[in-house]
């Protein structure tokens, strides 16, 4: 088993990563911008049959893409080498592993929200259920 966190420490985490994924969000915006820009290109080149095209600037372009791509990919390292898993880059979705009655649980977080109120089965991507008083004391706590 990868690494578990507690509730505590992950919501201490969330500012750190929420820097991360804002980050990876924005490079990822800009390496997509600057694809659909060369799609163009190559698009416009193809209906013309030819056209001139100012190759410094285009490889420049592909720089900077490829560039953007790699700051999001490693922005992305970043985070699940903490142990965090990105769910969905786009909407800011993160999982983070943890242990609760013997089984391992995902308490979830979106980008927006305050603090980590939901969690889900590690199988249950879809399902988030509220946190309750009593998630991560031990059984026999809730039960009292």
């Amino acid at each position: 088993m990868g690494k578990t966190f507690t509730l505590g420490e992950a919501q201490t985490m969330l500012r750190v990563l929420e820097a991360l994924l804002r980050k990876a969000q924005a490079a990822g915006l800009r390496a997509g911008t600057l694809e659909a820009e060369m799609q163009q290109l190559s698009y416009r080149i193809f209906l013309l049959g030819g056209m001139r095209v100012d190759v410094t600037a285009a490889a420049k372009r592909r720089a900077e893409r490829d560039k953007a791509a790699q700051e999001a990919t490693d922005t992305l390292g970043e985070i699940e080498a903490i142990g965090v898993q990105v769910q969905d880059l786009e909407e800011g979705l993160l999982d983070f592993p943890c242990v609760m009655d013997g089984k391992t649980v995902m308490l979830c977080w979106k980008l927006g929200e305050d603090a980590i109120t939901h969690w889900h089965e590690q199988e249950d991507g879809s399902g988030r259920k509220p946190l309750d008083a009593g998630f991560g004391k031990p059984e026999r706590e809730r039960l009292n």
